[in-house]
Protein backbone atom coordinates (compact mmCIF):
# COMPACT_ATOMS: atom_id res chain seq x y z
CA UNK A 1 0.00 0.00 0.00
CA UNK A 2 1.39 3.40 -1.18
CA UNK A 3 0.54 6.29 1.22
CA UNK A 4 0.69 10.21 0.06
CA UNK A 5 1.18 13.69 2.06
CA UNK A 6 -2.62 14.49 2.57
CA UNK A 7 -2.29 18.30 1.93
CA UNK A 8 -1.28 20.91 4.89
CA UNK A 9 -1.75 18.62 7.48
CA UNK A 10 1.27 17.05 7.97
CA UNK A 11 -0.46 13.33 8.17
CA UNK A 12 -0.07 10.87 5.35
CA UNK A 13 -2.56 8.14 4.49
CA UNK A 14 -2.78 5.16 2.23
CA UNK A 15 -4.14 6.41 -1.44
CA UNK A 16 -6.60 4.22 -1.32
CA UNK A 17 -9.25 4.42 1.55
CA UNK A 18 -12.02 2.96 2.79
CA UNK A 19 -15.77 4.44 1.77
CA UNK A 20 -18.20 2.99 4.18
CA UNK A 21 -21.86 4.33 3.27
CA UNK A 22 -23.14 0.73 2.06
CA UNK A 23 -21.90 -0.31 5.68
CA UNK A 24 -24.38 1.58 7.40
CA UNK A 25 -27.67 1.85 5.67
CA UNK A 26 -29.61 -0.30 3.16
CA UNK A 27 -29.03 2.31 -0.39
CA UNK A 28 -26.33 -0.06 -1.49
CA UNK A 29 -28.17 -3.87 -0.49
CA UNK A 30 -27.95 -4.53 3.08
CA UNK A 31 -24.69 -5.26 4.77
CA UNK A 32 -24.91 -7.43 8.39
CA UNK A 33 -23.24 -6.63 11.47
CA UNK A 34 -20.85 -9.50 10.79
CA UNK A 35 -19.72 -8.96 7.24
CA UNK A 36 -19.96 -4.86 7.90
CA UNK A 37 -16.66 -5.51 10.33
CA UNK A 38 -15.23 -8.48 8.56
CA UNK A 39 -14.78 -5.47 5.96
CA UNK A 40 -12.64 -3.00 8.31
CA UNK A 41 -10.61 -5.75 9.28
CA UNK A 42 -9.97 -6.40 6.10
CA UNK A 43 -9.06 -3.30 4.78
CA UNK A 44 -6.88 -2.75 7.95
CA UNK A 45 -5.18 -5.96 6.49
CA UNK A 46 -4.65 -4.92 3.58
CA UNK A 47 -2.86 -1.70 4.54
CA UNK A 48 -5.71 1.03 4.15
CA UNK A 49 -5.54 4.04 6.76
CA UNK A 50 -8.57 5.94 5.43
CA UNK A 51 -11.69 5.77 6.39
CA UNK A 52 -14.43 8.02 5.36
CA UNK A 53 -17.87 8.29 6.62
CA UNK A 54 -20.81 10.58 7.80
CA UNK A 55 -23.20 10.68 10.64
CA UNK A 56 -26.24 9.97 8.44
CA UNK A 57 -24.92 6.74 7.26
CA UNK A 58 -27.70 4.35 8.63
CA UNK A 59 -28.60 6.96 10.96
CA UNK A 60 -24.97 6.97 12.32
CA UNK A 61 -24.57 2.44 12.03
CA UNK A 62 -21.84 3.08 9.85
CA UNK A 63 -20.01 5.62 12.58
CA UNK A 64 -20.79 3.11 14.99
CA UNK A 65 -19.05 0.06 13.06
CA UNK A 66 -15.97 1.86 12.54
CA UNK A 67 -15.71 2.85 16.93
CA UNK A 68 -16.64 -0.72 17.52
CA UNK A 69 -13.74 -1.65 14.99
CA UNK A 70 -10.96 1.32 16.42
CA UNK A 71 -12.01 -0.10 20.21
CA UNK A 72 -11.22 -4.11 19.04
CA UNK A 73 -8.06 -3.03 17.27
CA UNK A 74 -6.77 -0.88 20.15
CA UNK A 75 -4.65 1.11 17.24
CA UNK A 76 -6.35 4.40 16.68
CA UNK A 77 -3.36 6.19 15.82
CA UNK A 78 -2.82 4.21 13.07
CA UNK A 79 -6.22 5.34 11.12
CA UNK A 80 -7.50 8.78 9.82
CA UNK A 81 -10.99 8.80 10.33
CA UNK A 82 -12.84 11.33 8.32
CA UNK A 83 -16.57 11.79 8.61
CA UNK A 84 -19.60 14.44 7.48
CA UNK A 85 -22.26 16.54 8.92
CA UNK A 86 -25.20 18.58 7.44
CA UNK A 87 -27.40 15.98 6.26
CA UNK A 88 -29.09 14.21 9.30
CA UNK A 89 -32.92 15.41 9.77
CA UNK A 90 -32.25 15.73 13.54
CA UNK A 91 -33.21 19.14 12.98
CA UNK A 92 -32.98 19.25 9.55
CA UNK A 93 -32.16 21.79 6.67
CA UNK A 94 -31.56 24.70 7.76
CA UNK A 95 -30.69 24.61 11.18
CA UNK A 96 -28.07 21.81 10.75
CA UNK A 97 -26.14 24.76 9.52
CA UNK A 98 -26.53 26.77 13.48
CA UNK A 99 -23.54 26.57 15.26
CA UNK A 100 -25.27 24.89 18.09
CA UNK A 101 -26.55 22.20 15.89
CA UNK A 102 -22.86 21.63 14.44
CA UNK A 103 -21.78 21.04 17.98
CA UNK A 104 -24.26 18.46 18.92
CA UNK A 105 -23.52 16.32 15.54
CA UNK A 106 -20.25 16.50 16.29
CA UNK A 107 -20.84 15.41 19.69
CA UNK A 108 -23.04 12.72 18.42
CA UNK A 109 -20.24 11.46 15.59
CA UNK A 110 -17.12 11.39 18.84
CA UNK A 111 -19.61 9.21 20.64
CA UNK A 112 -20.27 6.55 17.75
CA UNK A 113 -17.03 6.80 16.91
CA UNK A 114 -15.15 6.18 20.34
CA UNK A 115 -12.67 8.65 19.94
CA UNK A 116 -11.84 11.80 21.40
CA UNK A 117 -11.20 13.96 18.18
CA UNK A 118 -12.17 13.32 14.16
CA UNK A 119 -9.29 13.47 11.91
CA UNK A 120 -11.28 15.18 9.43
CA UNK A 121 -14.94 16.71 9.73
CA UNK A 122 -16.35 17.51 5.99
CA UNK A 123 -19.47 19.66 5.27
CA UNK A 124 -21.73 17.08 3.50
CA UNK A 125 -22.81 18.33 0.59
CA UNK A 126 -24.22 21.54 2.13
CA UNK A 127 -26.11 24.40 -0.09
CA UNK A 128 -24.19 26.88 -1.80
CA UNK A 129 -25.86 29.74 0.31
CA UNK A 130 -24.30 28.28 3.57
CA UNK A 131 -20.72 27.56 1.78
CA UNK A 132 -21.25 31.53 1.73
CA UNK A 133 -22.22 31.88 4.92
CA UNK A 134 -19.07 32.32 6.82
CA UNK A 135 -20.77 30.65 9.88
CA UNK A 136 -20.64 26.77 9.21
CA UNK A 137 -16.57 27.70 8.55
CA UNK A 138 -16.19 30.03 11.89
CA UNK A 139 -17.61 27.09 13.59
CA UNK A 140 -15.45 24.61 12.42
CA UNK A 141 -12.49 26.44 13.11
CA UNK A 142 -13.09 27.01 16.60
CA UNK A 143 -13.55 23.22 16.96
CA UNK A 144 -10.06 22.67 15.61
CA UNK A 145 -8.75 25.18 18.26
CA UNK A 146 -10.61 23.07 20.96
CA UNK A 147 -9.48 19.72 19.80
CA UNK A 148 -12.69 18.29 18.76
CA UNK A 149 -11.02 18.32 15.13
CA UNK A 150 -7.55 17.88 13.61
CA UNK A 151 -8.56 19.29 10.03
CA UNK A 152 -11.81 19.92 8.57
CA UNK A 153 -13.06 20.04 4.71
CA UNK A 154 -15.59 19.85 2.28
CA UNK A 155 -17.50 17.30 0.79
CA UNK A 156 -19.18 18.94 -2.93
CA UNK A 157 -21.78 18.15 -5.74
CA UNK A 158 -20.18 20.53 -8.90
CA UNK A 159 -17.14 21.90 -9.11
CA UNK A 160 -18.45 25.77 -8.56
CA UNK A 161 -18.74 24.34 -4.99
CA UNK A 162 -15.38 23.06 -4.75
CA UNK A 163 -14.13 26.69 -5.81
CA UNK A 164 -15.85 28.34 -4.05
CA UNK A 165 -14.76 25.91 -0.88
CA UNK A 166 -10.85 26.67 -1.77
CA UNK A 167 -11.42 30.25 -0.45
CA UNK A 168 -11.99 29.05 2.91
CA UNK A 169 -9.34 29.97 5.35
CA UNK A 170 -8.04 26.73 7.14
CA UNK A 171 -9.68 24.37 4.71
CA UNK A 172 -7.95 21.20 4.98
CA UNK A 173 -9.78 18.54 2.05
CA UNK A 174 -12.61 18.91 -1.06
CA UNK A 175 -14.26 15.41 -1.11
CA UNK A 176 -15.13 15.15 -5.10
CA UNK A 177 -16.69 13.08 -7.49
CA UNK A 178 -13.76 12.03 -10.06
CA UNK A 179 -13.56 9.05 -12.25
CA UNK A 180 -13.47 8.70 -16.13
CA UNK A 181 -17.43 9.55 -16.52
CA UNK A 182 -16.22 12.69 -15.02
CA UNK A 183 -12.85 14.34 -15.64
CA UNK A 184 -14.37 18.29 -15.09
CA UNK A 185 -11.99 18.38 -11.79
CA UNK A 186 -9.45 18.10 -13.88
CA UNK A 187 -10.18 20.96 -15.97
CA UNK A 188 -10.95 23.06 -13.32
CA UNK A 189 -9.75 22.40 -9.92
CA UNK A 190 -6.56 20.36 -9.77
CA UNK A 191 -4.41 23.06 -10.22
CA UNK A 192 -6.42 25.38 -7.74
CA UNK A 193 -5.90 22.36 -5.22
CA UNK A 194 -2.29 21.78 -5.81
CA UNK A 195 -1.19 25.34 -5.65
CA UNK A 196 -3.06 25.79 -2.03
CA UNK A 197 -2.47 22.68 -0.68
CA UNK A 198 -5.38 21.12 -0.28
CA UNK A 199 -6.34 17.48 -0.17
CA UNK A 200 -8.88 16.03 -2.59
CA UNK A 201 -10.54 12.53 -2.19
CA UNK A 202 -11.73 10.97 -5.04
CA UNK A 203 -15.52 9.50 -4.06
CA UNK A 204 -16.90 7.46 -6.57
CA UNK A 205 -14.08 6.22 -8.46
CA UNK A 206 -16.28 3.28 -9.94
CA UNK A 207 -19.14 5.45 -11.06
CA UNK A 208 -21.82 3.51 -8.64
CA UNK A 209 -20.50 0.02 -10.06
CA UNK A 210 -20.63 0.66 -13.84
CA UNK A 211 -16.72 0.76 -13.75
CA UNK A 212 -16.70 -2.72 -12.39
CA UNK A 213 -17.59 -4.28 -15.63
CA UNK A 214 -20.69 -5.96 -13.86
CA UNK A 215 -23.64 -4.22 -14.35
CA UNK A 216 -25.82 -4.60 -17.69
CA UNK A 217 -29.02 -3.70 -18.69
CA UNK A 218 -30.00 -6.75 -17.26
CA UNK A 219 -28.68 -5.99 -13.50
CA UNK A 220 -31.49 -6.53 -10.64
CA UNK A 221 -30.63 -4.36 -7.46
CA UNK A 222 -31.76 -5.21 -3.94
CA UNK A 223 -35.31 -3.19 -3.33
CA UNK A 224 -33.61 -1.57 -0.87
CA UNK A 225 -30.34 -0.09 -3.27
CA UNK A 226 -30.75 4.03 -4.14
CA UNK A 227 -30.17 2.62 -7.57
CA UNK A 228 -33.18 1.16 -8.15
CA UNK A 229 -35.19 3.30 -9.74
CA UNK A 230 -37.80 3.49 -12.85
CA UNK A 231 -37.55 -0.18 -13.43
CA UNK A 232 -39.45 -1.95 -16.03
CA UNK A 233 -39.75 -5.66 -15.47
CA UNK A 234 -37.31 -5.61 -12.87
CA UNK A 235 -34.47 -4.61 -15.54
CA UNK A 236 -33.41 -0.88 -16.52
CA UNK A 237 -34.77 0.91 -18.84
CA UNK A 238 -32.20 2.42 -21.64
CA UNK A 239 -33.02 5.98 -20.81
CA UNK A 240 -32.64 5.35 -16.92
CA UNK A 241 -30.35 7.63 -15.68
CA UNK A 242 -27.35 5.94 -13.93
CA UNK A 243 -24.30 7.68 -12.77
CA UNK A 244 -25.33 10.96 -14.44
CA UNK A 245 -25.50 9.12 -17.57
CA UNK A 246 -27.91 6.69 -19.64
CA UNK A 247 -27.48 3.61 -19.55
CA UNK A 248 -27.59 3.84 -23.50
CA UNK A 249 -24.20 6.47 -23.02
CA UNK A 250 -22.70 4.70 -20.57
CA UNK A 251 -22.69 1.09 -21.17
CA UNK A 252 -20.69 1.62 -24.76
CA UNK A 253 -18.13 3.75 -22.83
CA UNK A 254 -17.73 0.85 -20.24
CA UNK A 255 -17.02 -2.01 -23.26
CA UNK A 256 -14.55 0.60 -24.57
CA UNK A 257 -12.98 1.24 -20.91
CA UNK A 258 -12.53 -2.61 -20.90
CA UNK A 259 -10.44 -2.70 -23.82
CA UNK A 260 -8.21 -0.45 -22.66
CA UNK A 261 -7.64 -1.84 -19.39
CA UNK A 262 -5.01 -4.21 -18.78
CA UNK A 263 -5.61 -7.75 -18.92
CA UNK A 264 -3.43 -8.30 -15.30
CA UNK A 265 -5.81 -6.46 -13.64
CA UNK A 266 -9.85 -6.20 -13.31
CA UNK A 267 -11.67 -3.04 -14.75
CA UNK A 268 -12.55 -1.67 -10.93
CA UNK A 269 -8.20 -2.18 -10.33
CA UNK A 270 -7.49 -0.39 -13.58
CA UNK A 271 -10.30 2.61 -12.63
CA UNK A 272 -8.63 2.82 -9.21
CA UNK A 273 -5.11 2.94 -10.98
CA UNK A 274 -6.51 5.29 -13.05
CA UNK A 275 -7.86 7.91 -10.36
CA UNK A 276 -4.25 7.10 -9.10
CA UNK A 277 -2.14 8.20 -11.37
CA UNK A 278 -3.56 11.78 -11.31
CA UNK A 279 -0.64 13.28 -8.53
CA UNK A 280 -3.32 15.71 -7.28
CA UNK A 281 -5.48 12.95 -6.03
CA UNK A 282 -4.73 12.25 -2.57
CA UNK A 283 -7.15 9.15 -1.89
CA UNK A 284 -9.78 7.54 -3.50
CA UNK A 285 -12.70 6.05 -1.37
CA UNK A 286 -14.04 2.80 -3.82
CA UNK A 287 -17.00 1.45 -1.33
CA UNK A 288 -16.99 -2.61 -0.46
CA UNK A 289 -19.61 -4.33 0.98
CA UNK A 290 -17.27 -7.81 1.19
CA UNK A 291 -13.63 -8.14 2.57
CA UNK A 292 -12.65 -9.77 -0.97
CA UNK A 293 -13.58 -6.43 -2.47
CA UNK A 294 -11.75 -4.17 -0.04
CA UNK A 295 -8.67 -6.61 -0.67
CA UNK A 296 -9.11 -6.55 -4.46
CA UNK A 297 -9.43 -2.45 -4.44
CA UNK A 298 -6.48 -2.28 -2.15
CA UNK A 299 -3.94 -4.00 -4.35
CA UNK A 300 -4.38 -1.52 -7.01
CA UNK A 301 -1.81 0.77 -5.13
CA UNK A 302 1.11 -1.09 -5.86
CA UNK A 303 -0.17 -1.64 -9.46
CA UNK A 304 2.12 0.29 -12.11
CA UNK A 305 0.90 3.42 -13.62
CA UNK A 306 -0.99 3.27 -16.89
CA UNK A 307 0.25 4.28 -20.10
CA UNK A 308 -0.04 8.61 -21.13
CA UNK A 309 -1.08 6.81 -24.20
CA UNK A 310 -4.18 5.06 -22.31
CA UNK A 311 -4.73 8.61 -20.32
CA UNK A 312 -5.42 9.82 -23.69
CA UNK A 313 -7.31 7.59 -24.75
CA UNK A 314 -9.48 8.23 -21.54
CA UNK A 315 -9.67 12.09 -22.59
CA UNK A 316 -10.63 11.28 -25.98
CA UNK A 317 -13.59 8.93 -25.14
CA UNK A 318 -14.61 11.67 -22.20
CA UNK A 319 -14.98 14.19 -24.98
CA UNK A 320 -16.08 12.93 -27.71
CA UNK A 321 -19.19 10.43 -26.05
CA UNK A 322 -19.74 11.20 -22.03
CA UNK A 323 -18.40 15.16 -21.19
CA UNK A 324 -22.26 16.27 -23.55
CA UNK A 325 -24.44 13.95 -21.91
CA UNK A 326 -23.77 14.19 -18.31
CA UNK A 327 -26.83 15.18 -16.35
CA UNK A 328 -27.63 16.97 -12.64
CA UNK A 329 -24.94 18.93 -10.89
CA UNK A 330 -21.56 18.85 -11.98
Amino acid sequence: MQHREFGSTGQSVSDIGLGTWQLGGTEWGSVGDDEAMETLRAAAGSGVTFIDTADIYGGGRSEEFIGRFLKETGRRDDFFVATKFGRRGDPGWPDNFRPETIRGHVEGSLKRLQIGRIDLLQSHCVPMEHLRDGTVWETLRALVSEGKLRSFGASVESMDEALECLEVEGLASLQIIFNPFRLKPAEVLFQSAREKNVALIARLPLASGLLSGKISKETVFAESDHRNFNRDGGKFNVGETFAGLTLDVALPVVESLQQLASKKMSLAQWALRWCLDHEEITVVIPGSRRPDQVRENAAASDLKRLSSKTHVAVFELYYESVRDHIRGAY
